[in-house]
């Protein structure tokens, strides 16, 4: 099973980028988001942007997940 991640944009440099949630940073590819610029949400997957998402999208899809983390399920 792959699972991707809704995380915020910090930076962008070309195609490469900075994506921050829940005080995890990580450095990843934005090959396929041509148009996200820093304050986007993004679908992140084993490094790359997926695509955009919409902040609300995101912020349910983080509650949900940390909700299943502190459940163990």
């Amino acid at each position: 099973m792959c699972l991707a991640i809704p995380m915020k944009l910090v930076t962008r440099e070309g195609d490469r980028g900075a994506v921050e949630t829940g005080g995890v940073r990580r450095d990843i590819m934005l090959t396929f988001v041509p148009d996200a610029v820093p304050g986007n949400y993004l679908i992140v997957h084993a490094g790359y942007a997926l695509e955009l998402l919409d902040e609300e999208s995101a912020r349910e899809t983080l509650a949900l997940l940390r909700e299943i983390g502190e459940t163990g399920e």
